[in-house]
């Protein structure tokens, strides 16, 4: 209303519907706090952190919800990735934490204010904090049981069977070999699992119960599992080992037990010509390994193992072995074939 429109000694009534205040020296406030009560740790700068928030002005009207997109918010805290409010409100909360924080505009979007989100508005952000972790953290395993016999520790090459339950922090159930009647089977240091999972298999005897937390930089890092683990989620595996069968010293994908015969070629060579073939070799280790005689690595594809070992007796690879090219791993390391 232009001052033209307005007769000269006229009283004015004004209705006003304050939307909200605040003073340039405000902080943020943080109400409303919901803290579980085991809160072991609580973030702090640097920390990489997974929330799910409503974003409304103070009258109430929503501007923003991560719950809308079906997906947490993930952001570095204390290091300026977020709006200086909350990048200092997400500081100390714990795993599970419910808080309101209430952020001023000058530590919010500021006076030209974002979207549809008006200049020098008050802003609250309703936060349930999911998880986070620290890209220095490792992994932590807790034993719950031991059986009174834990002298047989799984190493690097064992051959384990294990039953597991995978679960985020906050108790989603993501995976249970349990429920699908049958044990996860890997050999230890192989890559066949994550390597944070590798590092909670390690030293465990059979029989024992454990609970592995696994940050996801040793997980399934910040692409998660599409459908099945969500990105940059800090994850829970209670597991129960329950066989082992020991491998073989590193390198070494077939041992004998005992003395190793002094004419193995001709052993091998049953036709006496001089050479062997594939079929000839495959059938010699699998006779020892069947009399207990030798012993090949666990966990792995036998047939695959045998021809590997062939292939490498087979040096200028013609498809047959002879006597000049047989040679055993400790007459040339450089080679795993016996």
């Amino acid at each position: 209303m232009a001052r033209k429109d307005i007769p000269g000694q006229a009283s004015l009534v004004f209705d006003v519907a304050l939307l909200d205040l605040h003073n340039p020296k405000d902080s943020i406030s943080i109400e409303n706090k919901v803290v579980p009560e085991n809160c072991e740790r609580i973030s702090q700068s640097g920390d990489f952190l997974r929330y799910h928030y409503n974003g409304t002005l103070l009258d109430g009207t929503l501007f923003d919800s991560s719950y809308s997109r079906n997906r947490t918010f993930d952001t570095y805290i204390g290091q300026g990735y977020v709006i200086p409010g909350l990048d200092e409100g997400l500081l100390g909360v714990c795993i599970g934490e419910k808080r309101r924080i209430v952020v001023p505009p000058h530590l919010g979007y500021g006076e030209e204010g974002r979207g549809n989100i008006p200049g020098s508005a008050v802003l609250v952000f309703d936060i349930h904090v999911i998880d986070f972790h620290n890209p220095s953290d490792s992994i932590s395993i807790t034993s719950h049981y031991k059986p009174p016999d834990c002298s047989v520790l799984s190493k690097k090459g064992d051959y384990l069977k294990y039953h597991y339950n995978a679960s985020l922090l906050d108790g989603t159930l993501l995976d249970s070999t349990w429920n699908l009647g049958k044990t996860y089977n890997i050999v230890l240091g192989s890559g066949q699992v994550v390597l944070g999972m590798d590092m909670g298999l390690r030293e465990m005897c059979v029989g024992e119960k454990r609970t592995v937390i696994i940050p996801p930089h040793l997980g399934y890092g910040e692409a998660g599992v599409d459908g099945e683990v969500p990105g940059s989620a800090v994850l829970v595996f209670d597991i129960e080992l329950l066989e082992l069968v020991a491998g073989l010293p590193e390198g070494y994908m077939f041992i004998w037990n005992g003395e190793v015969s002094p004419n193995l070629f001709e052993e091998i060579d049953k036709d006496g010509n001089g050479e062997v073939l594939l079929e000839e070799f495959s059938e010699y280790i699998h006779a020892q390994v069947a009399s207990g005689k030798g012993k090949l690595a666990p966990g792995f594809d036998a047939e695959l193992v045998v021809k590997n070992m062939f292939t490498n007796q087979d040096r200028n690879g013609d498809g047959k072995v002879t006597a000049e090219e047989f040679k055993l791993k400790d007459q040339e390391a450089k080679h795993d074939e016996l």
